[in-house]
């Protein structure tokens, strides 16, 4: 075929998405996690192109959103992810709702079909015309931004509008619906023609637009100036924003107790004397304790929801309560709302030191219940012994992602965060299987090691994402707490409901063996003891890649999670040491 000169690029033009990557890049992106497709490959081949952000295929579209979301919540950088249409643009909804509800800036770049074939049965037509759906009525409840790039001139201020939407207060994901004819148009490019508006530069998070009222923040001050006992509860806004110092200030200025949230047990020294343990049902009793001795409760952010109030709602009730954070809390109380590393400063600055600290607490202890001797039969390892074995293995640079389940409240409960990495639960949705994408987010792009502590529920969500670990060499160590069934539910079950029933116990599987077939690559470790399973992770440690142990645990055993508790404490734990052997006597759980 002959080429015509109207068949030449123009002069100074470049296709949309070579445009898009380029700022991608200037606004501090490294990589694009996502799943490729047709109306989506143009990007890809712009990302491959250009190599200055790396794109990274993953196996499902949840697990490429949780891929960008661990980058986001451990770099502070804008996190993205990249999906085609159809079902795999659905498939961004949970891990988006996840990024929504629990404020991580994330982008989603979906491809939609040509816009000429909307409305003319085009293939997965999500334009809203000729009775398809319109896409940007699905996304727009997990966003804090969505717009369609209808015309190829308007993507630069439509992307600047979403970077700024997703990286202020209150942040989120922001989302951008690209037509597959719109991506392969040419446009000037950046810096010719028309004055190009710049992107944000995600290294520094865009500050709240709200100004601080001051008469506020110095009523906020007043009030913890007069009180004798403080009681701060610290959330994950403190990470979000890297407020960490400005906490730590502000406790020593009041001479305070801090707890935490389950999902931010990283943003304060659990060693400090000062640290009285984790809120919530899957916390420690001291913090209620240490509520119900304190005059005020200094929310700071997090507005507290259900799973870090619960059993603390009593005490709450009859103390006095300020909350700094850019929206206001799920509890009774004083708000201030402001970008909070602001806020925090500006409260700090009008309190003098305190000359005396509040009185000595009991400390974070331990409160799970021993079950019965799993390890004596020669099965499971129980998850006090397990955790202990991480906790001797954690660099003290790692992160550490927990997901859901009796692995997950035991984690949060036992093992102490690492003193210079993340510690993150994701408690906005609560979705299993979170972590395996989480995880490699977040070692490529940090190049930290990364943990993942996951039951074997969570893993057959979405536990193949260590393919991709293997493919990319992602730094994660994947630590599967097996137990044969989905166990909370089965707890849930016989303490809550009257008898277990079989449909959340599974028969015995043998996943180490099934990973070391899978990937021979791998470093796979099927751990029998505690020592195995720290000398295991010590050798990953040591290894460049990713490395994948599984050890056996009890279905029965209860994880340290405050409904369990208090049905023990209201039966005196008697029926519960039963029921707990009865889960192998009656033969409801299949180990062979």
């Amino acid at each position: 075929m002959t080429t015509t000169t109207a068949d030449l690029p123009e002069a100074g033009t470049v296709r949309l998405v070579d445009c898009l990557v380029g700022e991608l890049a200037r606004a501090g992106a490294t990589h694009v996690f996502g799943v490729g497709g047709a109306n989506i490959e143009d990007l890809y081949d712009a990302l491959h192109r250009a190599g200055t952000v790396r794109g990274v295929v993953a196996k499902h579209e949840f697990s490429a959103v949780t891929m960008a979301d661990g980058c986001a919540r451990t770099t502070r950088r804008i996190g993205v992810v990249a999906a085609t249409s159809g079902g795999g643009a659905l498939n961004l909804l949970p891990g988006l709702a996840e990024a929504y509800a629990s404020r991580v800036p994330v982008l989603a770049l979906v491809g939609q079909p040509p816009t000429g074939q909307e409305g003319h049965g085009a293939f997965q037509d999500t334009s809203g015309k000729a009775g398809s759906f319109d896409a940007r009525e699905v996304f727009a409840p997990v966003s804090r931004f969505c717009a369609r790039v209808d015309e190829a001139d308007s993507l630069t201020e439509l992307l600047r509008r979403a970077l700024a939407a997703a990286q202020t207060d209150p942040r989120g994901p922001a989302v951008l619906l690209l037509p597959k004819d719109v991506q392969q148009a040419r446009i000037q490019l950046p810096g010719r023609g028309a004055a190009q508006t710049p992107s944000v530069p995600t290294s520094e998070p865009t500050a709240s637009t709200v100004l601080l009222d001051t008469v506020a923040v110095t009523a906020a001050a007043n009030t913890l100036r007069r009180a004798d006992r403080v009681l701060v509860i610290a959330g994950e806004g403190v990470a979000a924003t890297d407020a960490r110092a400005e906490v730590a200030e502000l406790a020593r200025r009041l001479g305070a107790w801090v707890a935490v949230t389950p999902d931010a047990k990283d943003v304060f020294d659990n060693s400090d004397s000062r640290f009285a343990g984790v809120a919530g049902v899957m916390g420690h009793a001291n913090v209620e304790d240490c509520l119900r001795r304190a005059d005020v409760c200094l929310l700071v952010g997090t507005r507290l929801p259900v799973l870090a109030r619960g059993g603390l709602e009593q005490a709450l009730a009859a103390t006095e309560v300020v909350c700094l954070d850019p929206e206001p809390p799920f509890v009774p109380g004083t708000a201030l709302i402001g970008h909070l590393p602001d806020t925090l400063r500006a409260v700090t600055g009008r309190l003098p030191p305190r000359s005396r600290a509040c009185p000595r607490h009991a400390g974070p202890l331990p409160t799970l219940v021993p079950g019965p001797d799993a390890q004596a039969r020669g099965r499971t390892i129980p998850y006090a012994q397990a955790v202990a074995a991480v906790e001797a293995a954690l660099p003290h640079d790692a992160h550490v992602f927990v997901d859901a389940g009796n692995a997950g409240a035991s984690a949060v409960h036992l093992l102490p965060a690492p003193r210079h990495g993340r510690f993150v639960l994701a408690v906005g949705m609560g979705g299993m299987g979170y972590t395996f994408g989480a995880a490699i987010g977040a070692a490529l792009a940090s190049g930290r090691r990364t943990y993942v502590l996951a039951g074997d529920g969570a893993f057959f969500m979405h536990g193949m994402e260590v393919h991709t670990a293997v493919e990319y060499a992602a730094p994660v160590s994947f630590v599967v707490f097996n137990n044969n069934a989905h166990a909370m539910c089965a707890v849930r079950e016989e303490y809550l409901q009257g008898g277990v029933r079989s449909d959340d116990l599974f028969s015995r599987t043998d996943l180490a063996a099934g990973m070391a077939a899978a990937f021979p690559s791998l470093e796979v470790t099927g751990a029998h003891d505690a020592a195995h399973l720290r000398r295991a992770l010590l050798r990953s440690n040591a290894g460049g890649g990713p490395a994948f142990v599984a050890l056996d645990c009890d279905p029965g055993e209860i994880p340290p999670f405050r409904p369990f508790q208090s049905f023990l404490e209201a039966t005196r734990g008697t029926q519960a040491t039963d029921s707990k052997e009865s889960f192998y006597e009656r033969g409801v759980v299949h180990v062979g």
